[in-house]
């Protein structure tokens, strides 16, 4: 009954979504007929638009409803959008392939390799631990997440700041059990709401700032300026999104869930010594909050604690039996300071930097049936050590070494890639795969992660180097010091959302060279009439929506110049204006194409496009009622 009501209400929901649209699209189309006198000064009169122009609108339209209302990949819609765009003619070859050379969709990019450095050091594990900590609630871990995003973003750029607290996100929410999509997007805006608080924020403010420069030849804006805006638009935000979150975010839940039968592997681990771990509880470990990972026992020289409090302290030599799910083995087995508790690990031919975890399933046929992993000498005969075995759900109370292999057994074996390539074949497995992200931690190159990735945001912020250069510098950095291997590089980039990025710029571009952007905007502005306060608003509102379709900068840049124009024929401050389109064009939250940190967590939150706009489109109203009260006040006509 929950399902079908479920579905009803996404029924609901999509018709309510399509109905919306099309009502805005008619009152748009009303408008700008019925009041032809508000067109005059459009650069292309919506009445005598060429057809490219009406084919760039319907095609952006219908790739937003594709996105929000079928089943298809976000990056088969885009680019198939793009496709009739540039098989139509709107768009040359040149401009059509635009942005797959640019800028933005290639930091993105080159971050993604960033990112894998800092995941295969662990170096992102004292942030979880240390700044986000463990709280109990969802609302507790929006304050949590939200309150540090948004003061770094003040002061960094934020889409590194999004691409290094994504993975970080990822692994908390599912140690505390939360869906993924409660934080998310909330992730992405917190970067938003903080980079609007400071002229460096965002890239956004550098270039509307420069346009300043170059039109008026002013010393252009100081760095806290646009503070006095931003800042009661991140408080506003930052509450909006604490009291809504339980109705607005979408709690996507995993494939299984918590009452599913899985596979529960018995793993063993070691305190080695000299290990950071030594000396601490159990709970200060990172032991107890790992899920459906269950501490059996620790067995301490001659003695054997077999009911193990959160309090137990960690004594060097330890050996720690655990069951649990594959994803919670794979945390087991990042935590720095612990260590396979077999010797047989480090006896393998392979360098450990250039080992995976593989799973196989034993055969009836195997020649080690009904002997014992260590009786079988099982690492000389496959070059393979087992870490962790299960059995058809069975608890294994044996150690590792004394277990006796039965057909059907699952072995989790620790050995080079080549062993799936060798065994394909073989009867003594029946199924042979790839754990995936399961290469061993990087730990003794943390340090090298993290003085890359602080060199990088300092490069950016103070402008020595571009965002790009100073990226590109750090993730050429992580593979030449072995942070990461160039292929985890490769892997670590989400080619999908990089797709997404290119095609939407395409689109923006149609909606540009078209001339459907300018005639829109400059209608948009006409029907303020010469009122300072509503052409304000009217130039708040067209470079909201530019931003949603045509990304920030682009339409920072579109309706700057409109908005400098106006301001000198009214005779007042541009002023106003400036700090108008700044925020616009950089408070992107309707759609996950607006801006790049919002199409960063698309995936990761496992989000619809619809997701974007019902949280997104009511923020977008606030963040401008805000904008449009205060600026005439902190700047005056």
């Amino acid at each position: 009954m929950s399902v079908r009501l479920a579905l009803r209400q996404r029924q609901v929901q999509r018709k309510l979504f399509l109905a919306a649209c099309v009502m805005i699209s008619l009152v748009l189309v009303f408008l700008f007929y019925r009041f032809d006198e508000f067109t005059a000064i459009a650069t292309i009169p919506l009445q005598v638009m060429p057809w490219q122009a009406w084919l760039a609108i319907a095609v952006t339209i219908a790739a937003f409803l594709g996105n929000a209302l079928t089943p298809l990949p976000p990056d088969i819609v885009f680019l198939g959008a793009a496709a009739v765009l540039f098989l139509s003619g709107v768009l040359d070859e040149k401009t059509a392939l635009a942005g797959f050379s640019n800028s933005g969709m290639i930091t993105v990019g080159v971050l993604y390799i960033v990112v894998t450095g800092l995941q295969q050091t662990g170096a992102l594990q004292w942030v979880s631990q240390q700044v986000l900590g463990m709280p109990k609630t969802p609302s507790r871990a929006l304050v949590r997440l939200m309150l540090p995003v948004m003061g770094a973003s003040a002061f960094l750029n934020n889409t590194p700041v999004v691409a290094m607290f994504i993975p970080v996100v990822n692994d908390w929410c599912r140690k505390l059990r939360f869906s993924p999509s409660k934080l998310m997007i909330p992730l992405s805006y917190a970067a938003i709401f903080g980079g609007l608080c400071s002229l460096i924020g965002t890239s956004t403010n550098l270039v509307v700032n420069g346009l300043l420069i170059e039109a008026t030849q002013d010393a252009g804006l100081k760095i806290f300026d646009i503070a006095w805006v931003g800042v009661p638009c991140a408080l506003a935000g930052f509450l909006f999104l604490f009291f809504t979150q339980n109705w607005l975010l979408p709690d996507r839940q995993a494939i299984l869930s918590n009452t599913d039968d899985i596979r529960q592997y018995t793993i063993e681990m070691k305190v080695p010594p000299g290990s950071p771990l030594k000396g601490k509880t159990v709970e200060k470990a990172g032991l107890r909050h790992l899920p459906d990972l269950y501490l059996v026992e620790i067995q301490r020289g001659m003695q054997v604690i077999s009911a193990v409090g959160s309090q137990e302290v960690l004594q060097a030599e330890d050996q720690l039996s655990f069951v649990g799910v594959i994803d919670s083995v794979l945390d087991l087995q990042r935590i720095r300071g612990l260590e396979p508790a077999t010797d047989q690990v480090t006896k393998l031919e392979s360098p450990r930097t250039e080992r995976c975890l593989i799973e196989a399933v034993v055969s009836n046929t195997c020649p080690v049936l009904g002997q014992t992993i260590r009786e079988s000498q099982f690492r000389t005969r496959y070059n393979a050590v087992v870490v962790a075995a299960a059995r058809n759900g069975d608890r294994l109370t044996n150690k590792i070494g004394d277990i006796r292999l039965r057909s059907g057994d699952t072995l989790l074996l620790e050995t080079a890639d080549s062993f799936i390539r060798d065994r394909r074949i073989s009867r003594d497995f029946y199924l042979i795969s790839t754990v995936p992200n399961s290469e061993p931690m990087r730990y003794e190159r943390s340090r090298w992660a993290l003085i890359l990735t602080v060199l990088m945001v300092l490069l950016a912020a103070v402008g020595w180097l571009t965002m790009l250069q100073a990226a590109t510098l750090a993730a050429v950095g992580m593979v030449v010091f072995g942070c990461c291997s160039p292929s985890q590089a490769i892997r670590g980039i989400d080619w999908s959302v990089l797709l997404v990025i290119a095609a939407a710029l395409a689109l923006g571009q149609a909606l540009e060279v078209s001339g459907a952007a300018v005639a829109i905007a400059n209608g948009f502005i006409r029907l303020a009439g010469s009122n300072p306060f509503w052409v304000l608003v009217a130039v708040y509102a067209i470079t909201t929506i530019l931003t949603e379709i045509i990304t920030n900068n682009a339409a920072a840049a579109l309706i700057f110049p409109i908005a400098l124009a106006i301001a000198n024929q009214l005779d007042v401050s541009y002023l106003p204006f400036v700090i108008a389109i700044m925020v616009a064009a950089s408070a992107s939250f309707a759609t996950p194409i607006g801006y790049q940190t919002n199409l960063m967590v698309y995936g990761p939150g496992g989000y619809k496009f619809s997701d974007f706009m019902r949280v997104g489109i009511p923020l977008n109203l606030l963040y401008g009622l805000i904008t449009v009260l205060i600026t005439p006040f902190v700047y005056p006509f």
